[in-house]
């Protein structure tokens, strides 16, 4: 009989036709479980409606088509929980994260308390609560970094260098919160913020899949863009570091065991860490890999059995197969950052910017028509570059040319929060 595996995700993903691919490759009977079923019909595989806040409701569901299960995987940070509480429910051995550690990687202060007690070097933090005014906060340091605890992709993230600041940067996220349609508002401590130190030094992001405890690392990527705010939107991603390979073996180090801590010790995980003077510190781990579209930056990484394949392999409890000799050519992509809040109108300059030579593709995932916010109100990037070329540098400056290439016409937003 062949294994039967649930995929969690969201109706606005991005990537389920490399995973349905995938499981046909691996000869899977493959369940998609979204909010928005009718969606997910057109991928001509069995669709169940989940309900991402209620395990219960949800295994009902799967009762009721009579749906058993050998895995659980999910895509993001809003189907891993659920998917812990199935995987703990549903699957006779471990076959996804813990649900303790897909619930501190969702909640920043959780994930920054577990770390500290074991002694994982992280920022050092506190926790504002909601209606506490920053001038209460006499210890403060600066700079500092404000953060509300169940964002994520550096929503609601800003700088602040003194008290004014501070005070200023409090108020904004704050007003964020309130506006946020978020289904997380109803959870304990949605409206807090977390105010810690800037941790001065270069960021960088491990791509990796836990099996039973131990990690499979796919890649080390640095971020050539300083990230020093106000607000720090993501934009290059290239591999391999190009730092030294002892700097590097502990960053691998920090996140693995940031990970055993957690409870992330059977999936995909990707961790933020910042090169501290007193070394590598955790900064952000999710128990998904790596957001959207990007996952695409490592299949040049990977060979033949791409990253969707381990995932759904480790999901069933195969162990991960061995990588392929590294290779010597680098590969990155580019987080197309947006420039303004604005309704995107058009795009050009497209045709140049896929004719650099290194170029893969240039993909635009805005609509003309919607309506894009700049961080640190936004959660979004208008597209992403993809490129390959001998080296590091090569890649980054394939990168930024391309980039270079695009212009977007943006019509300004007729609201007062932009």
């Amino acid at each position: 009989m062949r294994p039967r595996l649930l995929l969690l995700f969201p109706a606005t993903s991005y990537r389920i036709d490399a995973f349905v691919e995938a499981s046909k490759a691996l000869d899977l009977d493959l369940i998609l479980g979204t909010n928005l079923p009718a969606a997910a019909a057109r991928f001509g595989v069995p669709v169940v409606r989940v309900e991402f806040d209620s395990a219960q409701r949800t295994l009902e569901q799967l009762s009721r088509a009579d749906q058993q299960l050998e895995g659980v995987l999910a895509v993001d940070e809003r189907s891993a929980q659920l998917a812990a509480r199935l995987a703990q429910a549903l699957c006779k051995e471990a076959c996804f994260h813990e649900v303790a550690g897909v619930q501190a990687a969702a909640d920043k202060r959780l994930m920054r308390s577990r770390l500290s007690e074991a002694d994982v070097l992280v920022p050092r933090y506190r926790v504002l609560a909601a209606g506490q005014v920053s001038s209460k906060l006499d210890t403060v340091q600066f700079p500092c970094v404000v953060k509300p605890p169940m964002l994520s992709g550096s929503q609601g993230v800003l700088r602040a260098d003194d008290g004014d600041q501070l005070a200023a940067a409090v108020a904004r996220v704050r007003g964020i919160l309130e506006r946020h349609p978020s289904e997380l508002r109803q959870q304990p401590g949605f409206f807090e913020l977390i105010i810690e130190d800037y941790i001065e030094g270069d960021e960088l992001a491990v791509e990796g899949l836990m099996h039973r405890g131990s990690l499979q690392l796919y890649a080390i990527f640095d971020k050539p863009d300083v990230l020093s705010g106000p607000t720090f939107e993501e934009t290059i991603y290239v591999t391999p570091s190009r730092h030294p390979l002892a700097l590097q073996q502990a960053v691998v180090r920090a996140a693995e065991r940031a990970a055993v801590v957690l409870g992330l010790c059977h999936g995909p995980i990707h961790a933020e860490l910042r090169l501290g003077p007193g070394g590598p510190v955790l900064i952000e781990i999710a128990g998904r890999s790596i957001g959207g579209l990007c996952s695409r930056v490592l299949a040049r990484l990977l060979g033949p059995e791409g990253l969707e394949t381990r995932l759904l392999r480790n999901a069933i409890g195969q162990p991960p197969p061995p990588l392929p000799t590294p290779r010597v050519e680098a590969s990155g992509v580019m987080m197309i950052p947006v420039p303004r809040s604005g309704v995107l109108r058009s795009v050009e300059g497209l045709e140049q910017a896929r004719a650099v030579a290194g170029v893969e593709a240039v993909t635009i995932a805005a609509q003309p028509g919607e309506a894009i916010r700049k961080l640190p109100e936004g959660a979004s990037y208008l597209g992403f570059i993809f490129a390959h070329g001998a080296t590091p540098e090569v890649v980054e400056q394939t990168l930024r040319r391309a980039h270079g290439q695009l212009s977007f016409d943006l019509k300004p937003l007729l609201d007062t929060f932009l």
